[in-house]
């Protein structure tokens, strides 16, 4: 049985760290949501400032992470816990980016809405530190969205 639960900064970031297959855990969070299977840790949220700066405008999150070890079901729940938090602290949007090779079968379950193809394939300039551990690949944006 999957259960949605609070998640220290540090714990999420080990995970990520020891799970992901091609990030490395983000640098700060507003927060960050657990999902266990039982009494183990099985995936984690982590939701921050939108990267795009564009985006950046208070009223907005963009789930920086999301990772699980493959339990079933998991990245859905995450996925629409994140949005149900960022909601309750009054954000009204909230975005995720999945690599083009993704299919996004946790963000259609979990009923987000895809924009399609967004940005590069990486960061560029002296000032970024590449983050992906593997590089050169479109990404797809997602949104969720108070109605209004």
């Amino acid at each position: 049985m999957l259960k949605i639960m609070p998640c220290d900064f540090r714990t999420a970031q080990t995970f990520v760290k020891d799970h992901h297959r091609h990030n490395k855990p983000p640098v700060g969070h507003k927060f960050s949501i657990a999902c266990f299977d039982g009494d183990r840790l099985c995936g984690v949220a982590m939701v921050g400032r939108p990267v795009a700066r564009y985006l950046d405008d208070g009223l907005t999150l963009e789930v920086n992470r999301c990772c699980t070890d493959g339990t079933r079901n998991a990245c859905s729940m995450l996925y629409g816990a994140a949005w149900r938090a960022a909601k309750a602290l009054g954000y009204k949007r909230l975005f995720t980016y999945t690599r083009q090779s993704e299919n996004g079968a946790s963000l259609r379950a979990s009923n987000w809405i895809c924009d399609g193809p967004a940005g590069g394939t990486h960061w560029t300039g002296l000032r970024y530190e590449q983050l992906e551990i593997v590089l050169d690949e479109k990404k797809i944006r997602w949104h969720k969205e108070v109605e209004t």
